[in-house]
């Protein structure tokens, strides 16, 4: 998840354009090549809004995810523009130990807030990614506003880059 130093993943209008935020930091890594990272990618599963907007987006940018499987967890009926999008309107754990457990190994949650902090709840994220960017939004969608239950983490580790982002790796502590 990427998100603004004060925890807010999205303007209040549901705005990312502050994504591209950055800052000079001197001492910061050159971030890993996006392509080679996305490689290791074998499967994506996003919310109904966060792929209505990467559905916008491909208008301008073309598709971010690729020919990768995408699995979008909905109730609704949302149009499928590709052969490699999925709907799945079941239930999370069936969808993740019968569908991704024994088909994929690395399965990344591209969002949004609410299906993630779904995932935290019933204990079917593993890890957590969060990037910070350097940028005060003072509103918006929080990432964790919807997280009703305290949930400890292991720090696996922490990347300043020279754009000024920080990404924090957190194992999610198994109870």
């Amino acid at each position: 998840m990427v998100a603004s130093v004060d925890g807010f993943i999205a303007k209040k209008d549901n705005s990312v354009s502050w994504f591209e935020a950055s800052s000079n930091y001197e001492k910061g890594v050159t971030g890993q090549n996006p392509e080679e990272f996305l490689k290791t990618i074998d499967c994506y599963v996003m919310g109904s809004h966060t792929y209505e907007l990467a559905l916008e987006l491909s208008k301008v940018h073309g598709w971010a995810y690729g020919d990768t499987p995408t699995i979008v967890v909905t109730s609704r009926n949302l149009p499928i523009e590709r052969s490699n999008i999925e709907i799945h309107s079941g239930d999370l754990p069936h969808l993740v130990n019968e569908r991704l457990k024994s088909n994929y190994k690395n399965v990344w949650l591209v969002g949004g807030a609410a299906l993630a902090n779904d995932f935290i709840r019933l204990r079917l994220a593993d890890e957590i990614r969060l990037s910070i960017l350097p940028i005060l939004l003072g509103e918006g969608m929080s990432f964790f506003q919807q997280s009703a239950q305290e949930k400890a983490l292991k720090l696996k580790d922490v990347t300043a880059y020279k754009n000024g982002m920080v990404e924090l790796w957190y194992e999610i502590q198994k109870e």
